[in-house]
């Protein structure tokens, strides 16, 4: 989470008179994607000490989170500062990723 409000920050002051309205925007979509589910592998992560669900669960949740964030918010950084448009191409992946990562919590959850 910290990584996501240092480059949040860092678009916000550092890059707002490098980049265009669009590139703005998906810089802003990176950071806003990074740090939701930044903050939702700091949950699933509590809610494993509570005894909601195993450790097991809580690995594969928190990494298919962590590979989410670096496909899809990694792409849209780069996309927005380097303009490089096939980036692009690699942020669904990452949606995939957040997507299965959520379905897979309510399934371990439901299985409780």
């Amino acid at each position: 989470m910290a990584l996501g409000v240092a480059l949040g920050a860092f678009g916000a002051h550092g890059l707002k008179d490098r980049l265009d309205a669009y590139h703005m925007e998906v810089y802003q979509k990176a950071v806003f994607y990074h740090f939701i589910h930044a903050l939702g592998i700091l949950v699933v992560s509590v809610l494993s000490k509570t005894g909601t669900f195993s450790e097991y669960a809580t690995d594969w949740v928190c990494t298919l989170l962590v590979v989410g964030i670096i496909l899809f918010s990694g792409s849209l950084y780069l996309l927005a500062v380097s303009g490089t448009r096939w980036l692009g191409a690699i942020t669904p992946l990452g949606g995939v990723s957040f997507i299965a990562a959520w379905l897979l919590l309510a399934w371990f959850v439901m299985r409780r």
